[in-house]
């Protein structure tokens, strides 16, 4: 009987020594999660430092500045054109594998870091022209051009109208057809971005945005209906703590907040030419894709539909191959495992071997 109490408090003992350990390694791995979800952006601004980027900006004749940043190397010119609610820091974690062959240009698309906030610039072909205009007075070579989300559009735009320098482009996952008015009200990017964004533009804005926008955003209404207004509260008390400041949310993740870094320095009414679909300014995409007859890459984020029909993608399988049918035969589509929008940080590979692609084109 003794031995058996003997062997029970062992048993206890070595229960309790593996329940400590395991609760040691529970508390380490969320604050490591933790500290990821406030700091997320920088280990890979640190990366590309040491690499030697520089942020620099060129002033065009008509006195709009570009902000970019610049990553010196012996390959041929990428330029890159980040999406909506980002800046050229975007590309930061692709950055160092992309330089291994190229130089690269990151640019800060107008409304958006330190470029030029003005409102009168904030259409496709005013962003298109002025880069366009960068490419030849700035990087002055043979260049290919990506951009992501409405930056691919614009980058669609460069391809088409732009100089011979322009060689190929990659279209990373643009929200063709719809931001110019194809089922845009049953759109994720509607629903969860462009609404919120006019609705808190119109409102009295008795709390900061980012308490708004997690209150509003669509994709909280879907996933986390009954936690949003805490974690919305939770901003507000953060902004009104920290005024001026990035509001950081430690137990979210940093997928789910990434526009909060940047919306400091973004001009809201940029948002609002995508809400009234007047940033096209009268170019279709029709007559923008048509028009495109260098060597491209269309990246497509697969469908995703939610059982109330609204497309939880930026574009539907049927529109990504409406455009690349409209390119023609120097257009191939390329289709990742899942919906989500940011390829080149979810799929970094897919992505860096769609630019290195051109190479074998021969680009100086």
């Amino acid at each position: 009987m003794k031995g058996i109490k003997t062997m029970v408090k062992k048993m206890m003992k070595i229960v309790g020594i593996v329940f400590l350990v395991l609760l040691i390694v529970g508390i380490g791995i969320l604050v490591y999660l933790c500290y990821q979800n406030l700091h997320w952006w920088e280990k890979d601004m640190k990366q590309i430092e040491k690499l030697g980027v520089m942020e620099r900006y060129a002033t065009l004749p008509n006195g709009n500045v570009i902000n970019y940043g610049e990553l010196e190397g012996d390959g041929p010119a990428l330029l890159l054109i980040h999406g909506q609610m980002a800046s050229w820091e975007d590309y930061a974690s692709v950055m160092p594998e992309l330089h291994e062959n190229w130089h690269i240009y990151a640019i800060d698309v107008y409304g958006h870091g330190e470029s030029t906030h003005k409102e009168e610039l904030y259409y496709l072909d005013v962003n298109g022209n002025d880069i366009i205009w960068f490419i030849e007075n700035v990087i002055k070579q043979e260049t290919v051009v990506s951009g992501h989300s409405n930056g691919a559009l614009t980058a669609a735009y460069v391809a088409a109208y732009g100089s011979e320098l322009v060689k190929g482009v990659v279209l990373e996952d643009p929200p063709v057809f719809s931001t110019q008015g194809e089922n845009w009200e049953k759109s994720f990017a509607y629903l969860d971005t462009y609404k919120p964004l006019h609705d808190y533009i119109s409102s009295e804005q008795t709390e900061c945005w980012e308490a708004y926008y997690l209150r509003h955003c669509y994709w909280g209404e879907l996933f986390m209906k009954d936690s949003m207004p805490g974690i919305a509260n939770y901003a507000q008390h953060y902004s009104e703590k920290h005024p001026g400041e990035e509001v950081k949310i430690f137990f979210m993740p940093a997928s789910a907040t990434i526009t909060f870094h940047y919306v400091k320095q973004y001009d809201m009414l940029y948002g609002e030419h995508f809400y009234d679909l007047t940033w096209n300014n009268g170019i279709t995409h029709e007559q923008l894709l048509s028009d495109i007859t260098i060597p491209c890459i269309y990246l497509h984020a697969k469908e995703n539909v939610a059982d109330n029909w609204v497309y939880l993608c930026a574009a539907s399988r049927e529109q990504a191959e409406r455009a690349v049918a409209l390119i023609g035969d120097n257009a191939q589509l390329i289709e990742t495992e899942d919906s989500n929008h940011d390829i080149h940080g979810t799929h970094t590979q897919i992505y860096v071997d769609a630019i290195n692609s051109f190479l074998e084109e021969g680009i100086k």
